[in-house]
């Protein structure tokens, strides 16, 4: 199987019954993500860490 994003070969990996697809050479993973804005300002430096170190 090929690699989508650098045409590398993929490796299946498996853990007990679950398995997925993994490219070695570009760090690729075969793993369904959303990415959903929250905020439609972008957040500065200061105030990610801010709200890091209230946590």
């Amino acid at each position: 199987m090929e690699c989508p994003r650098c045409q590398g070969e993929l490796e299946e990996l498996s853990l007990g019954d679950v398995s997925t697809i993994a490219c070695p050479h570009c760090g690729f993973a075969d793993v369904p993500v959303e990415h959903v804005r929250e905020s439609e300002q972008p957040e500065s430096w200061r105030e990610a860490f801010n709200r890091f170190y209230e946590q």
